[in-house]
């Protein structure tokens, strides 16, 4: 019952805000200089918008331009104006701003206007099944408990208003047509503008990232970073429980190795490392950029986070622990991917497997050579100034 009243309320607060968005569309003039950049839904300051707005910000081209940035909790971003997501305020310059700059899915109740232009980043090659590739299984998605038509009609309200979407590779556009079930032409197939941070950080760059984050300097760092699971949330989101020991982790790796742990964004619960593992386990928070991370590493452990196929573009070890595959794989979401012939890595199932492996060393290069011959070709460093051409000198 409770849970009927929340969603009917819910329901009818979207109806009201896709009205007042409409009517206050009508008497504000669109600014053709003004950007609105949005990550993850204002929750952090990150991923392609980031990589974009800080590419713009650096050239005189667009120093006529203005951007607005609209953050759950205040941030200070230079070069940009920042407002607080769902204000009054962002409502307001959400329907002046010229351009959009997403990479998630919005709320159904934004409604673009004509004359404004949506770009939509996306995040990442989905190894999941998305929008209309997902089987209904009688599932409910989200923290919400969308029904799977609901979730199919969540995605599509959105989907239909973008006016490019980007692509990091062949195999993306494939997905990104049948899921979202847009048009070919609508695709920006030029790579990851955040991917270009990765391709074109200098190597002195790492020392000064170990002390920004406070981590060792003198240490091999395994990065982990495991996604969420859809029936996992409460009333705050999605959670992660940790099924691995990270005891036995600092006993049986080497005494040269920390670990990063970095959750999804999506999850809420935090981990709080214990006193004795502390000089063994760093948390980098979900809302700090994963390209830092990535940076920071010698060594990925994943699961089902489409992660790896960033992090491949460094050239570096890759291990994908997925303790629950069978479930996952039947029960959840599904594999677009043949797992794992299209890895990069063989899957792992436990956790003695996975630290003897690490222990061992022996990694395939050349499989991830193969890989990436199939899934990074296209992110040459140069996506930002392939995207900026085409959005804003060619509209």
């Amino acid at each position: 019952m409770l849970s009927l009243l929340v969603k009917t309320r819910l329901m009818v607060l979207r109806t009201i805000l896709s009205l007042f968005l409409r009517i206050l569309g009508k008497f504000v003039r669109i600014d053709d200089q003004l950007i609105l950049f949005v990550s993850f839904n204002g929750k952090s300051y990150s991923d392609n918008p980031r990589y974009l707005f800080e590419y713009m910000r650096e050239s005189e081209e667009f120093a006529d331009y203005r951007s607005v940035w609209a953050f759950k909790k205040q941030e200070s971003i230079l070069g940009a104006r920042v407002v607080k997501l769902n204000s009054l305020t962002y409502y307001y310059l959400l329907t002046k701003a010229k351009y959009w700059v997403f990479n998630a899915k919005m709320p159904t109740y934004y409604q673009k206007k004509k004359g404004q232009l949506y770009l939509q980043t996306w995040h990442g090659t989905p190894l999941k099944r998305l929008g209309h590739d997902l089987f209904d299984n009688g599932n409910t998605y989200y923290r919400s408990r969308l029904s799977y038509e609901q979730m199919l009609k969540s995605y599509d309200q959105d989907s239909c208003q973008w006016d490019y979407l980007i692509s990091p590779n062949t195999f993306s556009s494939q997905v990104f047509v049948s899921a979202f079930e847009i048009e070919k032409e609508k695709l920006l197939e030029v790579g990851y503008p955040r991917v270009d941070y990765l391709v074109n950080s200098p190597a002195d760059k790492l020392v000064d990232l170990k002390t920004r984050y406070g981590l060792p300097t003198d240490k091999k760092i395994i990065l982990y970073a495991p996604t969420w699971r859809d029936n996992s949330f409460d009333i705050k989101g999605y959670k992660f429980d940790l099924v691995v020991d990270f005891y036995k982790w600092k006993e049986r790796l080497d005494d040269k190795t920390i670990i990063l742990f970095k959750p999804h964004y999506l999850i809420a619960n935090a981990y709080q490392v214990p006193e004795e593992l502390r000089d063994f386990v760093f948390v980098m928070s979900a809302s700090s950029d994963i390209n830092d991370a990535y940076l920071l590493s010698d060594i990925l452990i994943t699961d089902y986070s489409s992660v790896f196929f960033d992090y491949a573009v460094l050239k570096r070890p890759i291990y994908f622990y997925m303790y629950d595959f069978e479930q996952y794989e039947q029960d959840l979401r599904g594999f677009y991917l043949n797992v794992p012939e299209d890895l990069p890595n063989d899957i792992i199932k436990t956790e003695e497997e996975l630290l003897m492996k690490i222990n061992d060393g022996n990694f395939d290069f050349e499989r991830l050579k193969d890989f990436n011959q199939k899934f990074n070709l296209w992110n040459d460093g140069k996506a930002c100034s392939k995207v900026v051409k085409r959005i804003f000198n060619e509209n």
